[in-house]
This record gives C-alpha cells, sequence and structure tokens, in this order.
C-alpha cells in the first residue's frame, strides 16, 4: 500500500465525503492493476490466509489446474484443486508453513501430458507467516527441450565413442593383417619353413589379439550401467589397501609417496572394487606424468557434506586447452592406453553420487580430487561431534 493511501485512511474518520470517495476510487485503481499484473503473469498463483482459505489467484492458476468450484474464494485451498496428486500435495505443505516445498507433476495422458513445477511457500509480512503462495509453472516445453538435448548429447556421445573403438581397433588389425601375409608368403616361397619367424609372427598376434580384448573390455565398462553394490566402508581403508598394491610400481619409478590421511573421516557408502579402480586410473596417470620420478601426494579430508580424496603429482600438467577434453572418451595425450582412464573415473565418481574437481597448470602437476557424499545418519553424527566440541 502507497503511504499517502496509508496516511489518509488513518485520517479517515477526518475526510470530508469526496476525499473518502476519491479515497475508494484510488484503492480500487489499485486493486485493478494488481490483477491485471497477476492475470498477465503466464504462471500460475495462488494465495491462501493462515487459516489455508483462498484469498487470491489468478488466470494463469485457471489456466493450468482445474478447479473444482465455480468460485475458489474462502474455501481450503486444497479442496478447490481437482487433480488429486497436486491437492494432497498442498494440503502436506500447508501442514508446515514455514517451510518451502517443491515438487513436480505430470497431468493428462502419454500423447498429450502437461508437466507442472508446484511449490508451497510461506507467505511473510515483517517477518511473521501470514499464510501460504502456491506457485505453478508450466515446464512441459522446458523438460521437453533438456530430453532433446540429452538425446542429442547421447548421440554425439555414442559417435565420439564408436569413433574412438575403430581408431583404436584399427592399428591391431593392421598388424595382424601384415603378420598373416608374412606368414603366408613365408609358406608359399621357403623351400624349408623358419620356425622362428613364423613363431616370431603368431607371437605379435597374440600380442595384438590381447590388445584387441583389453579396448573391448575397456568400452564396455565404458557404455554399460555400473552394477555398483555399495556397502558401508572406510575411504582410508580403501587408499590404504590400494597403496599396498602399487607400492613396487611407484618404487620403480622412482616416485616418493606422501599421505595424509583425516583420521576422523565417517565411514561411506562406497563400492570398494570400482572406488580402487578409480584411484589406481588416477595414480597410473600420475606415474606417467613423472616421467624422472616426482612426489605423489594422496590426502583425505572432509568439506560439508562430503569426503573427498586427493590425487595430487608433480608432473608435467594439463594444458589448459585440453582442461575441457580429458573426460572424453578416448581422448588422451598418451602414446599408449586407450583414453577411457578418466572417462572411467568420471563415471564411477557419478554412480556414487559425487563430483570430481582437477586443478592443473602444464609443468606444475595435476590434482583430481573425488567428492563422496556423508550418508545422512553419519552427517548427522559428525554435526553432532562439532557441538559438542
Amino acid at each position: 500500500m502507497r503511504s499517502f493511501i496509508r496516511r489518509a485512511i488513518e485520517k479517515l474518520p477526518k475526510l470530508p465525503p469526496d476525499q473518502v470517495r476519491g479515497l475508494i476510487l484510488e484503492l480500487a485503481s489499485e486493486n485493478e492493476l494488481l490483477e491485471m499484473v497477476l492475470d498477465s503473469i503466464p504462471d500460475g498463483i495462488m494465495v491462501a490466509d493462515s487459516s489455508g482459505l483462498v484469498v487470491l489467484f489468478n488466470k494463469g492458476a485457471e489456466r493450468l489446474l482445474t478447479f473444482s468450484v465455480a468460485d475458489p474464494y474462502e474455501k481450503e485451498i486444497h479442496t478447490v484443486i481437482k487433480d488429486p496428486e497436486i491437492s494432497s500435495f498442498v494440503r502436506e505443505s500447508l501442514k508446515n508453513p514455514e517451510k518451502t516445498n517443491e515438487r513436480e507433476f505430470t497431468l493428462g495422458s502419454t500423447g498429450a501430458s502437461r508437466t507442472l513445477f508446484c511449490s508451497v511457500l510461506p507467505l511473510l509480512r515483517d517477518g511473521s507467516i501470514q499464510g501460504s503462495v502456491f506457485s505453478i509453472k508450466d515446464v512441459t516445453e522446458k523438460r521437453s527441450r533438456e530430453a532433446r538435448l540429452r538425446r542429442a548429447e547421447n548421440l554425439a556421445s555414442l559417435t565420439n565413442l564408436a569413433a574412438g573403438v575403430a581408431h583404436e581397433i584399427k592399428n591391431p588389425l593392421g598388424s595382424i593383417g601384415i603378420h598373416i601375409q608374412l606368414i603366408q608368403k613365408a609358406l608359399r616361397h621357403e623351400k624349408k619353413i623358419n620356425k622362428e619367424s613364423i613363431e616370431h609372427y603368431l607371437d605379435v598376434m597374440n600380442e595384438e589379439v590381447e590388445r584387441l580384448n583389453a579396448i573391448i573390455v575397456d568400452f564396455l565398462f565404458a557404455v554399460r550401467p555400473m552394477n555398483a553394490e555399495p556397502t558401508i566402508q572406510s575411504l582410508n581403508g580403501i587408499v590404504q589397501e590400494l597403496i599396498e598394491f602399487v607400492s613396487p610400481e611407484l618404487e620403480e619409478a622412482g616416485i616418493r609417496l606422501k599421505l595424509e590421511l583425516n583420521e576422523e573421516l565417517p565411514r561411506l557408502l562406497l563400492d570398494d572394487k570400482y572406488v580402487k579402480q578409480a584411484l589406481l586410473n588416477l595414480i597410473k596417470n600420475s606415474i606417467a606424468a613423472m616421467p624422472d620420478g616426482g612426489l605423489l601426494t594422496i590426502k583425505t579430508g572432509i568439506d560439508g557434506p562430503y569426503v573427498y580424496v586427493e590425487v595430487n603429482d608433480t608432473g608435467i600438467g594439463i594444458p589448459e586447452e585440453n582442461m575441457g577434453k580429458i573426460f572424453e572418451p578416448y581422448f588422451t595425450t598418451k602414446s599408449f592406453g586407450s583414453g577411457l582412464g578418466l572417462t572411467v573415473v568420471y563415471k564411477i565418481v557419478k554412480e556414487h553420487g559425487g563430483d570430481i574437481t582437477v586443478k592443473s597448470k602444464e609443468g606444475s602437476g595435476s590434482s583430481f580430487i573425488l567428492h563422496f557424499p556423508i550418508p545422512q545418519e553419519e552427517l548427522k553424527l559428525l554435526m553432532e561431534k562439532k557441538n559438542e566440541v
């Protein structure tokens, strides 16, 4: 309400009839403007008082929702909404008016369905709750665009994978073909077969077959849904078990190891075999990045509702122009390997509901940080310990 109207209302008993009439017209004009603004908004809006009775709604609400009554005013808001799911959502939300609740609903048949994003939030005035605001937004087209974008991204990803597999398979197939021709030539033209030469050719072919098999195994791991079976695990324990396995390789490569493990870590829901695979891929990348030796630091800690493990090396680093490509399938700057190592790491972390960040500078090493969510019960215990301190 504008300040001059508020002052006029305070002086209402002293105002002459013509000024009272002018004040009423002014209030009516403001109310009409408010209705025009609300009705011009494409989203639906319904307002309920502290008793849950409808005191205001716009044409967007009428258009997006089907009302069960002709006149919703002064009726319980959930009773005027015809759709039972939305009605139940609003009724349950009003039981806790201090909290904002949001949910999406799909209405109609599959061929002509609409997706509505609904939210119930408190109506505040001077810091106190005066009622609730029910907002309805039609997100059908937005969700449709997102679905089309996901399909396009999946198709592009599949195309990249297929191109990567074709490229990786081409070399070993070519090598196998060449050595088959050499064996055929030896059989046709040599009176006495050189057994050693034939065995050498066959050894090379066997190596290439193994290489092909490894490419297919990596490819299938990258594209198939993961069958993760997370159980309550100690991340520090997983790290220590892996270090025992890779220590000889680190020593042989002249790489010093530094462990900084936080002993206060909560236990996490992890599939240990997959987490070990992710960390092993990162460690192998670090070894390759430090051909002349260096320092590998593995650190664990707590970051808000997450536990993290950081793999840091003092290697050659990642050029800035490659930072956005490192998780793409078959992207690699190495002369060996499938180019799926970091793709697999990314997939494993996401499967656990976590995230991965990278810090790197060419010539100054790299740091990969994996974040895993703390289960709610463990997070609650962690907060209680902090409060006690």
